[in-house]
């Protein structure tokens, strides 16, 4: 199972997010115990007042060439695995996503 869903209008992606991380990077793919997927992603800000989901989302939005506002948190705000909806166009989407997978 991919860590991204296609949707209509883009698509949804779990995150597996690491604050304080040292540095704002997409780590690659990983596989849950369930064996579901997630795509690895550190920020180097604290999770207070949402400042990490943010920069999730905008290193999100850098990594797959969309606007930092086609990026939503749907759902994991104070979780660290959290899904997310870019929108856009799911064929491009999903392609980019997929050479994100492969770990750095």
């Amino acid at each position: 199972m991919a860590f991204w869903k296609a949707l209509v209008d883009g698509v949804e992606v779990r995150v597996r997010v690491t604050p304080k991380g040292g540095r704002d990077q997409v780590d690659g793919a990983s596989a849950l115990s369930d064996g579901s997927e997630i795509l690895k992603i550190r920020v180097r800000v604290a999770p207070e007042d949402g400042a990490a989901n943010a920069a999730v989302a905008r290193l999100l939005a850098a990594t797959v060439g969309v606007a930092p506002s086609q990026v939503t948190l749907v759902s994991g705000a104070t979780a660290r695995l959290k899904t997310f909806r870019l929108k856009g166009d799911p064929a491009a989407l999903q392609a980019t996503l997929e050479r994100c997978g492969t770990p750095t």
